[in-house]
């Protein structure tokens, strides 16, 4: 038989050491990627709190801006489409819903206004180059086909609204953002609903380009990073001839008054 090599301490501490070696790249490993994402700027919280400004209101965050210019250009170009289904629908559905986004999109044009004075942001006054290109479309379009064409594109682009909203009204901490949100919220959900009654929208169509992530995108705000001393005027945008009213939406919302114990 071989003799036994005689037991070398040296490579057994060497061996113990390259194991605790490696073990320790390894634990680095892991816990590099955690520190290097909790540091670095660019988070969701650090891109919060550097787009946030104080207002009289409440914290007026990136988020909010947007979605009060979002508003406004949704009434530039909903609210002449209204006013075109009116003309140009062949259904009395498609013409009722084009009452209900002229008359919807008054009320909130008149509410964004208000709130953006307050705020001193300033608004646009035209629609963005996407929203011309769908008017431009409607435009073009005759008979069933313009029926068609109204329901799907006005719902597409209601139902992309309908989740920013949604979000803007759980996270805002602004309450004139939050009841403009309120607002925007009943109009736009009356708006889903007179559109699909239309009977033109096609569902099908509507879950694949949901599923897609290809519904017609919000467009990049324009307004400012921040309330300015003196925002330009935003035109009202109004229809040409003042409409009957055909249904009820809330009034404009109001600041609550102190909390006064003689009125408990």
């Amino acid at each position: 038989m071989r003799p036994r090599p005689p037991i070398n301490g040296r490579g057994i501490f060497s061996g113990t050491g390259l194991i605790i070696t490696g073990l320790t790249a390894t634990l680095l490993a892991m816990i590099f990627p955690i520190w290097s994402y909790a540091d670095r700027s660019g988070t969701g919280v650090d891109v919060l709190n550097a787009e946030t400004v104080s207002t009289g209101y409440g914290p007026l965050s990136g988020l909010d801006r947007d979605f009060i210019t979002k508003v406004r250009l949704a009434g530039l170009w909903e609210l002449p489409a209204g006013q075109q289904a009116l003309q140009k629908g062949t259904t009395p559905a498609v013409r009722t819903a084009g009452q209900h986004l002229v008359e919807g999109h008054t009320f909130l044009d008149e509410r964004v206004r208000d709130v953006a004075a307050k705020l001193g942001l300033e608004l646009p006054n035209e629609p963005s180059v996407q929203q011309r290109e769908w008017l431009a479309t409607l435009d073009s379009a005759q008979g069933v086909e313009y029926d068609r064409q109204f329901a799907n594109i006005l719902r597409l682009a209601h139902g992309k609204v309908f989740s920013v909203v949604a979000q803007v009204r759980a996270g805002t901490r602004n309450s004139l953002v939050r009841a403009l949100a309120d607002d925007a919220n009943t109009t736009v959900l009356d708006h889903i609903t007179v559109l699909e009654a239309t009977g033109y929208v096609d569902f099908d169509a509507l879950a694949q380009d949901m599923a897609a992530g290809s519904t017609p995108p919000l467009n990049p705000s324009p307004a400012p990073p921040g309330p300015t001393l003196d925002p330009a005027p935003a035109v009202p945008a109004t229809p040409t001839t003042a409409p009957s009213p055909t249904y009820t939406l809330p009034p404009a919302a109001t600041s609550r008054p102190p909390d006064d114990p003689g009125n408990s």
